[in-house]
């Protein structure tokens, strides 16, 4: 497996806040299967590079192309600036992006709360408070 792909791989799941086992648990893998396929000391076949890809929703041309260099310069070109008030003005050409980033952040969220909602339900009814 060619290095920059452990790489994109990495940045894009450091990106998205996803854990190594949490990728490896959705892969039905362990966690130090996963590790291996980052640091490059396993195959990585077509097959398993798309369904990565499918976990972190990208696809393999995202994750051959990604660029993490390019896509923090272009993030950090941003003008952000704080008013008086305390809000933030973004400019509006790369407001898409920071759009994203946050809707990605909230999916991510309400991901973490409805499986933390489920394991309190399962402990409920384990430990009969319910």
């Amino acid at each position: 497996m060619a290095a920059t792909i452990k790489n994109k791989i990495k940045n894009i799941r450091e990106l998205k806040n996803y854990t190594q086992e949490y990728m490896a648990e959705r892969l039905g893998v362990t966690q130090a299967g996963y590790s291996k396929i980052e640091k490059g000391k396993t195959s990585l076949s077509y097959e398993k590079l798309v369904d990565i890809g499918k976990i972190l929703d990208v696809t393999v041309e995202d994750i051959i192309s990604f660029d993490y260099d390019k896509y923090f310069s272009n993030f950090n070109n941003n003008k952000i600036t704080g008013n008086n008030n305390g809000s933030i003005l973004i400019n509006a050409d790369n407001s898409s992006v920071l759009k994203e980033l946050y809707e990605d952040k909230i999916q991510l969220l309400e991901k973490l709360l409805n499986r933390t909602e489920n394991e309190l339900q399962r402990y409920k009814i384990k430990f009969g408070e319910i």
